[in-house]
């Protein structure tokens, strides 16, 4: 589908543009592009210490920065996919609170992995806009709502291993699973895969 003038731009595409500069923003500053240092990764990345001493901002600002290129291109290609997902069920600014809301209760989630923890990635936020989209898609039944729950879960476990913040991703789909939920239940059945 081609974009119309004057049309506002894709949030997946936003969202992509938006990660990939702060990429390219936090290589400069470590001085290397495959790698973030462990200096800047501790200013904007999420340092549970500092946040747990006011720096608060950092809870947000972790949602957009990568530890490597790999980790930013991994989390890329999945916000690529689920995000042209959600943009085919959500508004614009529905879109945005799942996205924003999923990354940020992740990111509170994550001061419960400990003091010494460092942390930083858009995939709560990520798994949130999956949530949102599973349960938006399967229906609001019982039947339905136990799917999307046995589809999200298995999502998440096969996103164990190690070094991989499992309480930024739980947070983000525990929210990502509520505002699709809610949304949901606010749209009307005819009217529900036509945003």
């Amino acid at each position: 589908m081609q974009r119309l003038s004057g049309e506002p731009a894709s949030p997946t595409r936003l969202l992509i543009l938006a990660n990939v500069l702060v990429y390219i923003g936090t290589s400069i500053a470590s001085g290397n592009f495959v790698e973030t240092s462990e200096d800047v990764l501790h200013t904007v990345g999420q340092a549970n210490y500092l946040v747990l001493q006011g720096a608060v901002g950092q809870l947000f600002t972790s949602n957009f920065v990568h530890v490597n290129l790999t980790h930013l291109f991994g989390n890329m290609i999945f916000l690529w996919i689920f995000g042209l997902g959600a943009e085919t069920l959500f508004n614009r600014k529905q879109y945005l609170i799942i996205y924003l809301a999923s990354g940020l209760f992740g990111s509170v989630l994550s001061l419960f992995t400990g003091i010494d923890s460092v942390s930083a990635g858009a995939s709560g936020a990520i798994f949130g806009l999956f949530g949102a989209v599973t349960i938006y898609s399967e229906g609001l039944d019982a039947r339905s709502i136990i799917m999307a729950l046995f589809y999200s879960l298995y999502f998440l476990a096969l996103n164990i291993g190690v070094n991989v913040n499992v309480y930024a991703h739980a947070g983000g789909l525990i929210i990502g699973l509520l505002l699709g939920y809610c949304y949901a239940r606010s749209t009307p059945k005819e009217n529900r895969y036509l945003a």
